[in-house]
């Protein structure tokens, strides 16, 4: 007999639906903070359909599906959280397809809103100079929060690849470190002498301070290369808090995030003259697209290429 379920709930069938449609993400190797998001969404979704009277996912076809992204819209979402909401929707309904719960997606023609293409922020040189000068590099914490930010430009890392590096992620020797990205891809990335120097730093002054107290002789401690105040690993709004407080010392007016640092290093390397292949390799784009948002470049530089490289210029 079916569970009871108050009206405009979604039912048990289909919330058990959902869990197996996230396990597959989950072995998929998709990100803990997709899975999570996408179970919000899709729990919204299956909520919308119960109050509809419909079953799931037999009953629901396209036009059902044109009235939930009109209730999106209508329900004053930023557009990136409808493009998400709808992702999560056609993922579930792809995976009710191959389970041979329905026969086709009725979702796999439903369009997402139009997103205003954004320029990424982007810091010149020196104001990146400034920020890292703004680190006092004369306590541990300093010292790490140098390390932080040096590599995080140094090597284009996301907040969340820099917090999850482990001390064994760093090859002294060849100058490389391996970063563990979306979708638990991983890159090996070259490390620049000055990022590789803070590191250092770090690791021989600030590390050892940060360890727990409680550790006996001998024991290794966390994996974890940055620490917190209380030898504990790092995460993503540690580094958030750090971004701000350093922007405010560097008196940088440019509105940022700890993603800059990515943008900077993706944009710094293209002004510089570099491929667009080998930035995309360096990044870990799977598309060439994601990398192109990078090529734009300030007029002045246009300006300099120009008058370097044409023959009619000056």
């Amino acid at each position: 007999m079916e569970a009871a379920y108050k009206p405009g709930e979604a039912r048990e069938q289909d919330l058990a639906i959902l869990e197996r449609y996230l396990e597959s993400l989950i072995q998929s190797s998709c990100s803990r903070k997709t899975v999570v998001a996408y179970r919000r969404d899709c729990r919204q979704f299956l909520r919308f359909v119960s109050r509809d009277g419909r079953e799931f996912p037999e009953a629901v076809d396209y036009r059902f599906l044109r009235r939930y992204a009109a209730h999106l819209g209508n329900s004053r979402y930023e557009k990136s959280s409808i493009n998400r909401k709808l992702s999560a929707v056609r993922g579930l309904f792809r995976f009710c397809r191959s389970e041979g719960l329905v026969h086709h997606s009725p979702a796999e023609g439903l369009s997402s809103p139009k997103l205003p293409r954004k320029l990424p922020v982007v810091l010149r040189p020196r104001e990146i100079e400034a920020f890292l000068e703004a680190i006092d590099c004369s306590k541990p914490l300093g010292l790490r929060d140098r390390a932080i930010f040096e590599i995080m430009y140094g090597c284009g890392l996301r907040s969340e690849e820099a917090v999850n590096l482990e001390v064994a992620s760093l090859d002294f020797e060849q100058e490389e470190i391996t970063v563990t990205g979306k979708g638990n891809r991983t890159r090996v990335l070259p490390v620049g002498e000055i990022a590789m120097k803070a590191i250092g730093e770090y690791l021989d002054k600030g590390r050892p301070e940060l360890l727990p107290e409680s550790l006996e002789e001998g024991e290794a401690g966390p994996a974890a290369m940055f620490l917190s105040a209380r030898g504990k690993p790092l995460g993503t709004s540690d580094i958030r808090r750090r971004t701000i407080k350093y922007v405010r010392k560097a008196a940088v007016e440019t509105k940022t995030s700890s993603h800059v640092f990515r943008h900077c290093f993706a944009t710094h390397l293209l002004e510089g003259g570099a491929d667009l292949r080998a930035v995309q390799e360096l990044l870990g784009h799977q598309s060439i697209s994601t990398t192109q948002r990078y090529t734009h470049v300030s007029g002045a530089h246009l300006r300099k290429v120009y008058e370097r490289s044409h023959p009619r210029a000056r």
